[in-house]
């Protein structure tokens, strides 16, 4: 896929991490953007001796389950408890655009319908009122 790589960046922006590399193939320049978020929040958690997934701090609500994975027309969330109001669910595509911001209304399901998704793998975040995100994951849409 990849047979040279000019330049590499590794950026910390907003509590995310992105890598950028720039490569050549075939004569053209592409740019790509890995979304790293997955991986540097269980290195961090590893790190820390904490569980990656079951939220920061006591109290917060977490997501018991998604389904189904892999999704073709809709996704469901569960989640612990009934939200409060002001909670985020941001779905990223694997090279790091946001697809989708989702206000949750205070319910403890959702169900996402995935009209104009691609073919691939998402990632997703759980974010508080502050915007702090409570959990990470990752899903798969196949069309």
């Amino acid at each position: 896929m990849f047979r040279f790589v000019e330049k590499l960046q590794i950026i910390f922006a907003k509590n995310e991490w992105f890598l950028t590399f720039i490569t050549t193939n075939n004569g053209m320049k592409k740019i790509y953007t890995l979304f790293l978020l997955m991986v540097m929040f269980a290195a961090t958690a590893y790190a820390n001796g904490t569980n990656p997934g079951v939220g920061f701090s006591d109290g917060q609500v977490k997501i018991t389950r998604f389904y189904p994975n892999p999704a073709s027309s809709f996704i469901n969330f569960e989640f612990q408890k009934n939200l409060e109001k002001g909670y985020t669910l941001q779905i990223y595509s694997f090279i790091g655009n946001k697809v989708s911001e989702i206000q949750l209304n205070g319910s403890n399901k959702i169900t996402i319908p995935l009209d104009g998704f691609f073919r691939g793998i998402y990632l997703f975040q759980l974010r508080d009122k502050s915007g702090k995100m409570i959990e990470s994951g990752k899903f798969q849409v196949v069309k």
